[in-house]
């Protein structure tokens, strides 16, 4: 081979080992915290989705400076899917839930570690959400709204939805 043909294929080795890094990268920053698709979708139900962007900071397990650098870390706001899903309603009407966690952009954050010497990492997530929500039954003649009447609950967050 040439040298310019060398060159061109050590470059094409190293883009391809650039774009299986990133993949690998996206496939660690994605976590799934619940995943129930695929059950049938109880009649009369609500769709409830969303995302919203949220602190995920982590701390080192050992908070001193230098030695933080090479010790494990704790999450200081851990995100969890009855908090998350709780936008939707009570637990005991959500049904088909899909809570997602997108860590990607923690990965050019991960300065905020090496300021603080290894102690703090600051790590904005976003959540996603995805569930259906059974409406309360009522009684007839009880006063209640008639069935498929829409849910009076509290205002959302930006970026959560009924459909």
């Amino acid at each position: 081979m040439t040298r310019p043909t060398k060159r061109v294929c050590n470059g094409m080795r190293l883009a391809a080992a650039g774009m299986v890094f990133l993949a690998g990268c996206t496939a660690l920053t994605t976590q799934v915290l619940v995943d129930e698709k695929g059950r049938p979708r109880p009649a009369g139900t609500v769709h409830c989705s969303g995302s919203e962007w949220t602190d995920n900071s982590m701390i080192a397990v050992v908070p001193i400076p230098i030695i933080g650098l090479g010790m494990p870390t704790q999450e200081l706001n851990e995100i969890k899917t009855d908090d998350v899903l709780s936008r939707c309603g009570p637990t005991d009407r959500v049904t088909n839930r899909h809570v997602e966690v997108n860590r990607a952009m923690c990965i050019p954050t991960v300065l905020t570690r090496v300021l603080s010497l290894g102690v703090w990492q600051w790590c904005p997530a976003d959540v996603s959400w995805d569930a259906d929500v059974i409406p309360p039954a009522t009684r007839a003649g009880a006063g209640g709204a008639p069935a498929g009447a829409p849910i009076d609950e509290a205002p959302r967050p930006y970026g959560s939805s009924l459909r």
